[in-house]
C-alpha cells in the first residue's frame, strides 16, 4: 500500500493537528489521500468558485474534490486511509469509537455543545461514520456527536464497531 501512495508524489503519511478530549491537541495520522499542499489548493479553488466556497463553508469538504489522488479515492472508499489512526488509539489520543475528529476552525460550530464534544476522546469510528458521512450536513453531524457523548455505553460502542465493519465491507465510504 505505502509504495503506491508515493507514486502520486509526496509523503506516505499525513498528520493534522486535531482536538481531543479536554481540548488537548494532538497530531492525527492518516495515509495521504490528497495531493501535497492540498490546503493551499483548496483556498485557490474556493477563491475562484463560489459553489466550492459554499460547500466548504457548509460541510468543510468538497463534493468530487479534485485534490484527492487516484490512490486516495481507493483509500477513502475503503476507509484504509484511517488505518494509521490506530497509532493514535494506542497512544491514547483517540478511542476506537467516539465523536468525529475536529480541527480548531470547527470548534465554533459546536457552540454551547462543545463541552459535550470535549468530554470524550474522538473515535476512529462513530455515529457520523456509520450513519452520516457525506450525506449529512454539519449541523446534523454536531447533533450526532452530542447525542453520542450523552449516551455513550459499551453496548452502543459494540454496535457501532459492528456497523463500521459492514459500512467498510459494503464500500459506503466517503
Amino acid at each position: 500500500m505505502a509504495p503506491i501512495i508515493v507514486l502520486d508524489g509526496g509523503p506516505i503519511f499525513y498528520a493534522q493537528r486535531r482536538i481531543g478530549a479536554g481540548g488537548r491537541r494532538f497530531d492525527c495520522y492518516k495515509f495521504r489521500s490528497m495531493v501535497p499542499d492540498a490546503e493551499r489548493i483548496l483556498g485557490e479553488i474556493c477563491s475562484r468558485d463560489p459553489t466550492a466556497q459554499s460547500q466548504c463553508e457548509q460541510n468543510r469538504k468538497l463534493d468530487d474534490d479534485p485534490r484527492v489522488t487516484y490512490v486516495g479515492r481507493f483509500l477513502r472508499k475503503s476507509s484504509l486511509e484511517e488505518l494509521p489512526q490506530l497509532w493514535n488509539v494506542i497512544k491514547g489520543d483517540m478511542s476506537l469509537v467516539g465523536p468525529r475528529l475536529i480541527v480548531d476552525e470547527e470548534v465554533e460550530r459546536y457552540g454551547r455543545y462543545i463541552g459535550k464534544y470535549l468530554s470524550r476522546r474522538p473515535g476512529l469510528t462513530g455515529l457520523w461514520q456509520v450513519h452520516g458521512r457525506h450525506c449529512v450536513d454539519y449541523r446534523r453531524r454536531v447533533a450526532m456527536d452530542v447525542w453520542y457523548a450523552k449516551h455513550v455505553s459499551l453496548s452502543l460502542d459494540l454496535v457501532l464497531l459492528v456497523q463500521t465493519i459492514a459500512v467498510v465491507l459494503n464500500g459506503r465510504g466517503v
